[in-house]
């Protein structure tokens, strides 16, 4: 098992390189180009649409513009905002958080791309279900022949969201917070036991199918990311002489890597960009297969709603993270990672603040739980038919508990390398429909501008 483990680890370094860094980057690059900035230009719009002004329920989806963005987000903010944030300071340096900034940023139009194909290319399930992703932007948008692609695309999801990091960062907070301070040491048994507890949890919200997914996400995700912001901004503004020399250090590290890597300028480029990936997946394909369960008929609509994602997931919440971190300085004197190290930022400042950041944890770990089996429902729904949708979910409920009990370094590596695989089919398709997007854009924005909606 530690062999296979090593294997998956030496893997994921090998393919996060040049090639993934180009395609990601260059491809949001692109996009942004292409689209002149279009998306940027009208997010005013973009929360227009999100506070419902143009629903139409009768239009065509499964979910209002709102719950399809708020099941997106439940499967990006979380673990990857608080404990991903924390992996790329251990592992990169403050610097690796300029180079999320920076991913995030092309992330913005990205999204926009591939959210805006994924209703513009939606195709049905075998049971006649309207559905949307990269999968079906694959076959619908570029033909029957790339069905492979398609197929390769779902594989490597089903494996990318399964929640095991979720609930082995879940499982760790739980342990080092709660169990530990009051006597009960961490070992495999304890871990089992959480893992237990929260695959039935999940089992209780997933196995009621996308609606009650939608429902319970988007009451427990605008909660939670207000009442975690508003703790990291007390922790900053606590130490608000901190926060200029904390920025410096995050751009000059970002050039240099002197903090961790000792001037490793490449390494520290593809942590940032490894982590930000993780954080807003941008590019990687989960989001539109949320958003194109949207209720809307105008692609264009959604796309905006989608490049929203990377603003809140990444430019505020992780960016709120890093500079809690930094701040009160345990990245450089703890031996911690993951989400503990975050939890003794907490701590520093608020009294009992690593089990607030706990609570917070438990809510954004299980909202992300519910959110990616949706997701890898619908890709062996593509591959084998919506029949099997509910052994998936079985399977998800008992690698919850796997995960709990498996090594982190082990678990970020079998999803960094799945991510990198589905970002190829999903921005490769995406790159060749681009002008799809563009046309459908200018019609859009200027019947906008005529008040034709």
């Amino acid at each position: 098992m530690k062999a296979f483990g090593e294997i998956i680890i030496k893997l994921s370094d090998l393919i996060w390189g040049a090639p993934l860094l180009i395609l990601l980057l260059g491809g949001g690059l692109y996009f942004l180009f292409i689209s002149r900035l279009a998306p940027i230009k009208y997010i005013g719009h973009a929360i227009q649409i999100l506070r419902g002004k143009y629903d139409d329920p009768e239009e065509a989806g499964q979910l209002h513009h709102y719950q399809a963005l708020a099941t997106a987000l439940a499967g990006t903010v979380g673990m990857g905002n608080i404990s991903g944030v924390a992996i790329a300071i251990t592992t990169g340096g403050p610097g690796a958080i300029f180079w999320m900034w920076i991913s995030a940023l092309v992330g913005i139009s990205t999204k926009f791309f591939t959210c805006s194909l994924a209703v513009m290319y939606r195709g049905k399930d075998n049971a006649g279900e309207i559905q949307g992703g990269p999968m079906y932007v694959i076959t619908e948008g570029l033909g029957k022949r790339w069905k492979p692609l398609a197929i390769f695309f779902s594989v490597t999801a089903m494996l990318g969201v399964l929640p095991i990091f979720q609930a082995n960062q879940l499982t760790q907070a739980i342990s080092d917070v709660v169990l530990q301070p009051n006597g009960i040491p961490a070992s495999f048994t304890s871990n089992l036991i959480i893992g237990l507890v929260l695959a039935f949890i999940v089992a209780l919200v997933i196995l009621g199918g996308v609606k009650r997914i939608g429902k319970v996400t988007g009451r427990v995700v605008p909660v939670m990311i207000v009442v975690y912001i508003v703790t990291i901004l007390y922790i900053v503004l606590s130490n608000a002489n901190e926060i200029i020399p904390s920025l410096k250090l995050i751009f000059a590290d970002a050039f240099t890597g002197n903090a961790v890597l000792g001037g490793s300028l490449g390494a520290i480029i593809i942590t940032g960009v490894r982590r930000a990936a993780f954080s807003n997946e941008a590019g990687v394909g989960t989001a539109p297969m949320a958003h194109g369960a949207a209720k809307t008929n105008e692609p264009i609509r959604e796309g905006l709603v989608a490049m929203l994602g990377p603003i809140i997931d990444t430019i505020i919440v992780c960016t709120m993270t890093a500079l809690a971190i930094i701040i009160t300085g345990v990245w450089k004197h703890s031996e911690a990672d993951g989400i503990t190290l975050t939890a003794e930022a907490f701590d520093q400042v608020i009294p009992y603040g690593s089990y607030l950041l706990t609570i917070c944890v438990s809510f954004f770990a299980l909202s992300t739980m519910f959110a990616f089996p949706y997701y890898g429902s619908k890709c062996l729904s593509f591959v084998a038919g919506t029949q099997y949708q509910k052994w998936y979910h079985y399977a998800v409920v008992i690698l919850v508990v796997v995960g709990s009990v498996s090594q982190l370094q082990v678990v970020v590596s079998f999803l960094d390398l799945s991510f990198a695989l589905m970002a190829f089919p999903t921005m490769i398709s995406a790159i060749l429909l681009s002008g799809q997007v563009r046309k459908a854009a200018r019609v859009y924005f200027k019947k906008l501008e005529l008040k034709q909606f």
